[in-house]
């Protein structure tokens, strides 16, 4: 039984003379959190947007869920969900009423109030997304991609912004969402965010992945090099620090 529900093979995209993913190959397994990491201008972002149907390639192979993309990507489009930005929402929509409407969009039926719930924003159900704090805006924007039920969702940087508890609580929720079954892709600048969610990374740089695994065989194996860190590495950290004083319970603004 093949346990792959993404399969990217020499994936090219170039712009003019810039080539911003340089032939990337790579696999996404069923049930999995993957994780694409870089430095901005690695070329993650623009990987993603092809295989959501976003952006177009120059070159390279992709299949989700089976489906090509250069021969169903609307068969695609109907088993994934793509993290929606703020800027997209109607303002005069309440949370309900937004959920209905991108239902509708979809050609499905869903219950908003039990998306929410699942996101743990039930009680937000009447406010509008300017409404919102940052960290329930992104709950939101992680609920969005659940309405058609999808196999498989994209995050592109879900917790940029947030304060640690607010980033924590989101983790979770991820997580929550994982264990129903869902393989989630995202993209981070936190490192610890993606050692604690991710079963798999693969780094970018220049357009090329130039490593690929579980984030504790990466470590590893950097230990295994006599790699040390200059600085003493202690039983907890800053964010420890705050978490612990201002309480581990998410309290919105």
């Amino acid at each position: 039984m093949n346990n792959t529900i993404i399969q990217v093979d020499h994936l090219v995209k170039r712009y003019g003379a810039l080539e911003a993913v340089s032939g990337i190959s790579f696999s996404v397994k069923k049930g999995e959190i993957f994780g694409l990491l870089g430095p901005n201008g690695a070329g993650k972002s623009t990987t993603l947007e092809i295989i959501e149907t976003l952006r177009s390639k120059t070159a390279g192979e992709i299949k989700v869920g089976g489906f090509s993309l250069d021969e169903a990507p609307s068969e695609i489009k109907k088993i994934i969900g793509v993290q929606l930005q703020s800027s997209g929402y109607f303002p005069g929509l309440n949370l309900v009423q937004l959920i209905e409407l991108f239902a509708g969009l979809y050609n499905c039926t869903v219950d908003p109030m039990q998306l929410l719930m699942q996101v743990n924003l039930q009680d937000k159900a009447k406010a509008k997304v300017k409404e919102l704090s940052g960290g329930q805006r992104q709950r939101f924007s992680v609920a969005t991609t659940l309405i058609n039920q999808p196999h498989v969702i994209f995050l592109d940087e879900p917790t940029t912004g947030l304060d640690p508890q607010a980033r924590r609580s989101l983790w979770e929720t991820i997580r929550t969402i994982n264990q129903q079954g869902t393989t989630i892709v995202l993209t981070t600048h936190y490192l610890d965010e993606a050692e604690y969610l991710c079963d798999r990374v693969a780094i970018m740089d220049a357009g090329k992945i130039i490593a690929l695994d579980a984030p504790s065989k990466l470590i590893d194996d950097l230990i295994a090099t006599g790699f040390e860190r200059k600085k003493e590495i202690k039983l907890a950290n800053l964010e420890d620090v705050f978490i612990h004083l201002t309480g581990h319970s998410l309290r919105e603004d």
